[in-house]
């Protein structure tokens, strides 16, 4: 499921800001990144399956492996996990409603504080 016109998508900001700022709300990057592109997942383990909230970007400045990029965010995502394929993002996925407001929540609230650290 695509999370369209969050705002998110017109934001760019500082790579080690945007690190700390997702930290705070639960997406963690790890090692999920190469020197253009970085992947921020957060994971839900309800009843229903295992879900993951996914906002990614892409550098338009700098390089991620150095730690010195800007990035540009794009639409989050919200996929559900089947073991052992991987997760799916398709619109024939069922996704709990008490799931989508709390991330439509965490993406409103994450645009706000990114907006006041955007270039």
């Amino acid at each position: 499921m695509k999370f369209e016109n969050t705002g998110l998508e017109n934001l760019k900001t500082d790579l080690t800001r945007l690190d700390e700022l997702m930290n705070d709300y639960g997406l963690f990057r790890g090692d999920q990144w190469d020197y253009g592109r970085v992947t921020y997942d957060r994971l839900f383990d309800l009843k229903e399956g295992r879900y993951y909230l996914r906002v990614m970007g892409h550098a338009v400045e700098g390089d991620v492996g150095a730690h010195r990029a800007v990035i540009q965010l794009m639409d989050p995502l919200l996929g559900k996990h089947y073991y052992p394929h991987g997760v799916e993002y398709g619109d024939g996925e069922y996704f709990p409603k008490s799931l989508i407001s709390q991330c439509e929540k965490i993406l409103s609230n994450l645009k706000s504080e990114i907006e006041s650290i955007a270039l």
